[in-house]
């Protein structure tokens, strides 16, 4: 099963290559085939999941060198970011369906998000540590691409940016695993996670770093606002909705499960980053006059508070900090689309203070936008608001100081939201707008399943959290 998972974006991916098309549209509708079909997939996988069972299920494994293994399987961890990735991706590609483009651009365009699928799949599913450090790197290629020849007027040097800020940071990681070879003898996640060894703080050092970089903390996270203002719509959207959880699954994966007393003699020090990271992001949102800029760097603060909750070493943490990056994953790239997709294709304008009065002419889109606002905000009842509640009541327990200070972040994203969405939305319609159409129906489709689900896991996080007791049991050190 987990391997047809992984087959179906490339069998897509060579279809497409392969195949002579008529228009764009027939491209399109293809990949959002195979993108649904491993969306069916995954609620498969998640069907016959067995949540009681702490084993890795659904094992295939193809070869066996001397040097990792081709093996991959699904566990209580990995299930929730894939079916959060197979449900991001069909959104993508349905988002650029309103965007006219000629059919050799559009055919390497849906290529290129169907191979990081792919890749990012593996990311989350593969038992072999060297596999996932080159599935890692992988997903660069065609994330660096698609900013690179979609993207905005700086996308050379926003996909340079990003390609070798993340791959140059990704470098310690592979020393490290190395490291861990020559210790260990093997690079497979279960016979490691028996073996209990200890490794020294420098090897710790070096798999954070790279996971850092990706997550992004403070002060590694240049790159990333740079890649969302000039990246288009659907880069956004893989950025903000799948790309920044492959931190958290390697934080939970690497180093809490498999290195867990190095873990603990940086725990404090990861807390005072992560505090450093809230407050500095939660600051310059208010600053910023870019509406993309101030999206990426809310993700950055969100990030920074399942960050402090996942090493907190608590039960209640860890959930909260799985469930809160859950929760991102489905209001930021909401907003992204909405203000990166449908307002900027719209004006081609990203600064906050050319708008104003939108409620006058795209009523529908005022209305979504102050949903996934809220959802930002984490409002009660929405599914931000359990994954944040969760994460600092978990890392209060083990940092009360620290987290009553990243508390903080409460009242200043709502500033910052409120802020937004008032200046965009309210008052007189601007001399400088012509008024447009509102969101269209495709668009629509877009962004209502993003909005059930957000309700949908804020009124009810147990049918997630459910999955996850037994494992996050045993991730305590």
């Amino acid at each position: 099963m987990s391997l047809t998972l992984i087959l179906l974006p490339f069998i897509g991916a060579l279809t497409i290559w392969l195949q002579d098309w008529n228009n764009v549209y027939e491209v399109r509708r293809t990949a959002l085939f195979f993108s649904t079909l491993t969306y069916f997939v995954c609620i498969v996988i998640w069907i016959t999941f067995d949540p009681q069972v702490l084993e890795i299920q659904f094992v295939n494994e193809i070869t066996d060198w001397s040097l990792g293994q081709l093996a991959f399987g699904i566990d209580y961890l990995s299930l929730w970011f894939i079916i959060l990735t197979s449900i991001t991706i069909p959104l993508v590609i349905l988002s650029s369906f309103h965007i006219n483009s000629n059919l050799s651009q559009s055919q390497l365009y849906i290529i290129l998000i169907l191979i990081f699928e792919g890749f990012i799949i593996i990311v989350f599913i593969s038992i072999d540590i060297l596999i996932f450090y080159v599935s890692f790197e992988a997903v660069l290629i065609p994330l660096s691409l698609l900013t690179g020849i979609y993207g905005g007027q700086k996308r050379i040097q926003a996909a340079f940016l990003l390609f070798l800020y993340t791959l140059i940071g990704s470098l310690p990681m592979l020393l490290g695993i190395l490291k861990i070879y020559s210790i260990t003898g093997t690079t497979h996640m279960t016979i490691l996670s028996f073996l209990n060894c200890e490794y020294n703080h420098i090897t710790w050092l070096a798999i954070f770093l790279a996971l850092a970089v990706k997550s992004p903390s403070v002060p590694f996270h240049l790159w990333l606002k740079t890649a969302h203002a000039e990246a288009n719509v659907a880069t956004s959207i893989i950025l903000a909705g799948v790309v920044l959880k492959i931190a958290t699954y390697g934080y939970l994966r690497l180093l809490i499960h498999l290195m867990p007393n190095e873990t603990s003699y940086f725990q404090n020090l990861i807390a005072v980053t992560c505090l450093i990271s809230v407050v500095y992001t939660a600051f310059s949102c208010l600053r910023q006059s870019d509406f993309k800029q101030l999206i990426a760097y809310s993700s950055i603060n969100h990030m920074a508070i399942v960050n402090l909750a996942i090493f907190s070493n608590t039960v209640t943490g860890i959930e909260g900090g799985i469930l809160l990056s859950l929760a991102h994953g489905i209001a930021s790239p909401a907003l992204f689309f909405l203000a990166g997709g449908v307002l900027y294709d719209r004006y081609h304008n990203r600064t906050i203070r050319y708008f104003r009065g939108l409620t006058l002419y795209m009523p529908v889109f005022s209305i979504f936008f102050f949903i996934f606002l809220l959802g930002n905000i984490a409002v009660p009842l929405t599914a931000n608001w359990a994954g944040e509640f969760l994460s600092l009541a978990g890392a209060f327990q083990t940092f009360p100081i620290i987290t009553c200070l990243a508390s903080s972040t409460i009242v200043l994203s709502a500033c910052y939201s409120i802020y937004l969405f008032n200046r965009m939305c309210f008052g007189n319609w601007s001399i400088y707008l012509t008024p447009v159409i509102d969101i269209q129906r495709i668009e629509f489709h877009v962004v209502v399943p993003l909005a059930i689900l957000l309700f949908l896991v804020g009124l009810y996080p147990n049918f997630i959290l459910d999955y996850l007791h037994i494992g996050v049991s045993s991730l305590i050190y």
